[in-house]
């Protein structure tokens, strides 16, 4: 891809989101969001402010830049923190996120928007996290010197980096000062071509971020009022297909006293009434904590109906169960559950995550394909057969432990270079 069809591009891109905001309401929040953007930046960012821009494509980026964001916050400098979001599903959850100091949508790429927003912003440190590259913001920040960060990036072969047509991606790449990659393969794949010098290997700052939420563990009364002293499967990030499969794994389960949290990925009413279709007798965690409500043997089943939850959640489990894996698109974040030493169940698209499929390796993660094989790991786990409970737990807990540094090594070269230096 050349400039020229980068722009063409953009504009598709721009056509395509305003015609689908007329009927799709993620794309109408994208295209309100940004309704005079450079006048509510103007309005809200002072000039003359050290600022540190950190700028995640969505949620799952965030996560990863969180800890990264509150470890640059802790080194007290005096600098501010502009956070900013490509997509709606980021913004809209983190839009109150106290550890920045303003959060915004970011304006859509193009070369005046590029200037403008750096002109309001004029940020003394700029990082991107995993998946994000817009040609005229990268191009915008390297003339005028700012020194430009990639952290937890992720690299594939089939990437368009890595092929004949990836001209301008390369390119775009090389406006970075430093490439900082969750893998050696990754590595090796920036050095051929010819980027070595600027990349390495910090890890994937997302092991901090879990064994943050860990060390704080905040006890949850009411979900320990549900569970009282039975064992229990904790379901998170599911969809309709997960919870069909643990709908009729739990039907086959002898022991009738476990119990099954499930927290969704998506809590919209429509999903929550096929969810109470499928487990009749569940309750719902807004029914849990307003009450007054009386648990009965039968209510063996809840429903998470809120979000933010389910990092503490996994820490009820006996065994946790992480949705995404019965889909192409694949599992959802594994380190939340393994973090605390337990037992994860995945589907079988696994394989396009680092983490799942090193988790899988190292035995702390299994995998299942159908509600039999579901219903039988999940027995086998609860009564330690051949001490796979033992294992499974320990696996995951080292897993992680041995994998966190990431944030602490970006910091490092954020000081040494002394980049926040003015």
């Amino acid at each position: 891809m050349n400039v020229f069809f980068y722009n063409i591009f953009l504009l598709l891109f721009k056509a395509a989101t305003q015609l689908a905001s007329l009927f799709d309401g993620k794309a109408k929040k994208w295209v309100n969001g940004r309704k005079d953007i450079f006048k509510k930046l103007q309005e809200t960012i002072p000039q003359n402010e050290k600022i540190i821009w950190v700028h995640c494509a969505s949620l799952g980026e965030f996560e990863q830049g969180r800890p990264v964001i509150e470890k640059l916050r802790s080194l007290d400098t005096g600098h501010r923190i502009l956070l900013t979001f490509f997509s709606p599903s980021g913004y809209e959850v983190q839009k109150n996120y106290s550890g920045a100091d303003w959060v915004f949508y970011l304006p859509a790429d193009g070369a005046s928007n590029a200037r403008r927003f750096l002109e309001i912003v004029n940020p003394q440190l700029v990082i991107f996290v995993k998946y994000e590259f817009w040609y005229y913001y990268l191009k915008k920040i390297k003339y005028r010197e700012i020194p430009l960060l990639l952290v937890s990036a992720l690299f594939r072969p089939d990437m368009s980096f890595f092929k004949w047509y990836g001209g301008l991606q390369r390119k775009m790449l090389s406006r970075f000062d430093h490439l900082f990659v969750q893998t050696e393969e990754s590595k090796k794949l920036i050095a051929r071509i010819g980027l070595e010098g600027i990349c390495s290997v910090s890890g994937d700052t997302r092991f901090d971020r879990v064994i943050g939420i860990a060390e704080k563990f905040e006890p949850i009364p009411s979900i320990e009022k549900f569970i009282g002293s039975s064992k229990v499967v904790v379901a998170g990030s599911t969809w309709n297909e997960d919870e069909e499969l643990l709908q009729k794994a739990f039907g086959s389960i002898s022991d009738t006293s476990l119990k099954l949290i499930i927290a969704p990925h998506e809590i919209t009413e429509a999903h929550l009434d096929d969810l109470k279709k499928l487990f009749p007798n569940a309750i719902l965690y807004s029914q849990l904590t307003t009450g007054p409500w009386h648990l009965t043997p039968e209510t063996r089943h809840l429903i998470i109906d809120n979000i933010g939850m389910l990092s503490r959640l996994y820490n009820y489990g006996s065994i946790t169960y992480v949705g995404g894996g019965l889909k192409p698109m694949g599992v959802h974040n594994v380190l939340e559950a393994a973090v605390y030493g337990k037992p994860v169940i995945v589907g079988p698209f696994y394989k396009k995550y680092v983490e799942a499929r090193e988790l899988v390796d190292d035995g702390g993660a299994l995998v299942v394909k159908n509600e039999i094989e579901l219903a039988n790991v999940i027995t086998n786990l609860l009564n330690n057969a051949h001490g796979c409970y033992d294992k499974a737990s320990n696996a995951s807990k080292k897993y992680v432990g041995r994998n966190k540094g990431a944030t602490e090594r970006i910091s490092l070269y954020i000081q040494e270079k002394r980049l926040l230096t003015s």
